[in-house]
């Protein structure tokens, strides 16, 4: 027996590596994990298979330009990088918290 995989509303997709949790994508993308198991109610958050296929949120940065932090950034550091303030990336971003930032995180910058 086949499992048909619900179909996903934005098309986006993530290809699940080696390591993926959905913790670290919920983390890189800017989603929660549990936006991740709405939309994917078959998946086994605690078995992920390697090419596994995870439905994705509609994308929610409307500049679809992201940030990805690394090891010693802070976002008075990404704002001056990229010539706008750190009130302008809470705006876009207030799901993250300014004070625990994790490395890989995707920032949405404008």
């Amino acid at each position: 027996m086949v499992s048909q995989q619900p179909p996903c509303p934005s098309g986006r997709y993530w290809r699940v590596q080696p390591g993926d949790t959905l913790y670290l994508i919920a983390l890189r993308l800017g989603t929660t994990v549990e936006e991740l198991m709405r939309l994917n109610p078959g998946v086994d958050p605690n078995n992920l298979q390697i090419g596994q296929l995870i439905c994705l949120p509609e994308q929610q940065c409307p500049s679809g330009v992201y940030w990805i932090v690394a090891p010693g950034d802070t976002l008075y550091r990404i704002a001056q990088a990229v010539g706008t303030t750190v009130e302008k990336l809470l705006e876009l971003n207030p799901h993250i918290d300014p004070y625990n930032l994790q490395v890989g995180q995707a920032i949405c910058l404008p």
